[in-house]
């Protein structure tokens, strides 16, 4: 505690303890970061070296983060060196190939990070904060999850998605968009699948949104509620 101390903390300290009891909300905070600066670095030129540097620091943070669940740590980062060496050498190779093996590598490293959120959160019989912040960072792990696989799959097939300009290749921010318009289950998207792939992947996609409100969402808000009747 910090009361306990016989100095006061320094800030630096706080945020290191902060980032040990709540790296979820770390994580959170890394990938709406990333969205909302997508919009001013993809029409600039340097933005794809950018865009690489933040999805490395991502997954970073994820693996970070993953040391806080029951899922293997090493396993974490043994996913996070070839997403990390495929990103970079899509830099230097922009051909087909190396970007779909950098994209599909990240949505693989993020599937597991999902998964080792979601083992930490069915892990307790009560709830924590940083489980609260893990139910949004999950959520986003998963968009960008399924944003990548859909990367993936328009370099492998291209003109698989389609929007109000006609089938062509789409950015990284519009396939973040469709993906959270699926997960969510709303709807409210101008991008569409119009390849066989991309449709199955997308109603897979529709499908993990509902059952990750209906598993993890209900279980987390009924064990709240337990813990305020005891």
């Amino acid at each position: 505690m910090w009361e306990d101390l016989q100095e006061a903390p320094s800030r630096t300290d706080r945020w290191k303890a902060t980032l040990r009891k709540q790296p979820s909300a770390f994580l959170l905070a890394v990938q709406i970061l990333v969205i909302l600066l997508l919009p001013v670095l993809e029409s600039s030129s340097w933005g794809a070296a950018v865009i690489s540097l933040l999805s490395l620091s991502a997954l970073v943070t994820a693996v970070f983060t993953v040391r806080s669940t029951p899922a293997l740590t090493w396993l974490s980062a043994t996913l996070a060196l070839p997403a990390a060496v495929f990103e970079i050498w899509s830099l230097i190779d922009d051909s087909s190939t190396a970007v779909a093996l950098a994209h599909s590598a990240l949505a693989v490293f993020y599937f597991y990070t999902a998964y080792a959120l979601i083992s930490y959160m069915f892990e307790d019989s009560w709830v924590t904060k940083d489980e609260l912040f893990a139910v949004g960072a999950c959520f986003t792990v998963l968009v960008f999850a399924f944003a990548y696989l859909f990367m993936a799959i328009q370099e492998i097939y291209p003109r698989s998605f389609t929007s109000f300009d006609g089938p062509g290749q789409r950015t990284l921010l519009e396939l973040i968009y469709y993906s959270g318009a699926n997960l969510t289950s709303v709807g409210l998207s101008d991008v569409g699948p119009i390849r066989p792939h991309a449709r199955a992947i997308g109603t897979v996609e529709q499908l993990a949104g509902v059952m990750y409100v209906a598993m993890v969402i209900s279980r987390l808000v009924a064990l709240t509620v337990m813990r305020a009747r005891s």
